[in-house]
């Protein structure tokens, strides 16, 4: 079989090219052909890994149609779409691959479902929405603030989503990581049987490290946070929340937040302000970490917090924090539920809306019994032996097979 993956970016931007590095080198593995075509940008620095001799094409050098000419006399049997900007070139896509090729398209995000592509409210507080996308998001982008203020971007934002949406419903195959995930395309006109939500594979550095068990508290818990450092992701109300988990805790804390981005700044600031405030609390700022070093972060660490405030899709860093034997704490939104079970590897907070006084409850139930946390550890650990890279490939590979002309 022949697999040409299409995405915005060669390198390394994000979650999607890191899926990509991860499942390419493992498909063509068990012994198919894969080949990359991407929008935009150059492959370097961090290109995504490829099979050597591996063909690869880029829209920006080719231009659109000579990438996808490019594309077609390669002959591919199946189009893998991730991620394309210009929702143009993703039509233009559709019939590059040559007649009868079949898309299949993986879900990482809300492509075609939200306006912004957010799925979130951010007025007068952030929360998830639970919407259909359509004329009436219109209605709500102002008061609900759910993107700019001119009015020319809301109707090309708009526009761009529902072109997206008319082009997934006519793809052969919608491929996603979480339940969540699956409902929402059905939600939006996909039948459900062209939808598939299969085990999304996250990627280890290290032999799986398994805690043992304690009957007393360490010296000091490390709590972690690793992501962009972005309003959605709820940076914020996790360093409010700090001084409350201190209160409830006899055991000093350190926290560490590891990524980089346009809240930085302020978040520094935040915690600067409540390392004043609340003894035995150090906040460290890392910066982004390079996969390879990220096994001995998890390992380390006593637990991952994800606040995000609006609907993950799934949040892979909670599966990969499990194969270290670290449980979380995040709110119920979107999928975060799929991979973390209340009371099993972690707890999960009430998002309805995210407040940093539920987070802090759900951070407190997790390291407030030694016992119950050793518990907690076993169980993450055991959770994220679902999303392994093998049953992953061989679904996927099953996917692709089934809607082959």
């Amino acid at each position: 079989m022949r697999v040409v993956a299409i995405n915005n970016y060669a390198r390394h931007v994000g979650g999607i090219e890191s899926y990509l590095d991860l499942v390419l080198p493992a498909i063509a593995a068990a012994g198919h052909e894969v080949a990359l075509l991407y929008e935009t940008g150059k492959r370097e620095p961090h290109p995504i890994s490829l099979p050597a001799n591996s063909a690869c094409w880029s829209a920006e050098t080719l231009g659109h149609e000579g990438a996808i000419r490019a594309m077609k006399e390669w002959k591919p049997d199946v189009l893998f779409l991730h991620s394309v900007d210009d929702p143009s070139f993703e039509a233009a896509l559709r019939g590059g691959g040559g007649g009868g090729t079949p898309t299949v398209m993986f879900a990482h995000q809300y492509h075609g479902t939200c306006i912004s592509g957010t799925k979130a409210y951010a007025f007068p507080t952030t929360v998830p929405c639970a919407r259909v996308f359509g004329p009436a998001c219109l209605a709500l982008y102002y008061p609900r603030r759910c993107g700019g203020l001119d009015p020319r971007t809301m109707l090309r934002d708009y526009r761009r989503q529902r072109l997206r949406l008319s082009l997934v419903r006519g793809y052969e195959a919608i491929v996603t990581h979480s339940e969540h995930m699956r409902q929402e395309y059905v939600r939006h006109g996909v039948p459900s049987q062209r939808v598939h939500q299969l085990p999304f594979p996250v990627a280890t550095t290290a032999t799986p490290y398994l805690r043992s068990d304690t009957a007393s508290p360490p010296a000091e818990w490390r709590l972690l946070f690793v992501g962009r450092m972005e309003r959605l992701k709820g940076g914020q109300l996790f360093l409010k929340a700090l001084p409350q988990v201190a209160r409830a805790l006899s055991t000093p804390l350190h926290v560490t937040l590891i990524g980089d981005g346009r809240e930085r700044a302020a978040w520094e600031r935040q915690a600067r302000t409540a390392e004043g405030r609340v003894p035995n609390l150090r906040i460290s700022f890392a910066g982004w970490v390079d996969r390879s070093a990220m096994s001995d972060r998890y390992a380390e660490s006593h637990l991952l917090v994800v606040p995000s405030v609006w609907p993950e899709p799934l949040g892979m860093v909670g599966p990969e924090a499990g194969l270290q034997g670290v449980p979380a704490a995040a709110f119920r939104v979107g999928g975060v539920p799929h991979w973390l079970e209340d009371g099993i590897n972690g707890h999960l907070a009430d998002g309805a809306p995210p407040k940093a006084g539920n987070l802090a409850e759900a951070i407190v139930k997790c390291l407030g019994d030694p016992k119950h946390y050793a518990a907690l550890s076993r169980g993450a650990h055991d959770r994220a032996q679902r999303f392994l890279l093998d049953a992953h490939v061989e679904a996927l590979i099953a996917v692709f097979a089934r809607h082959l002309p």
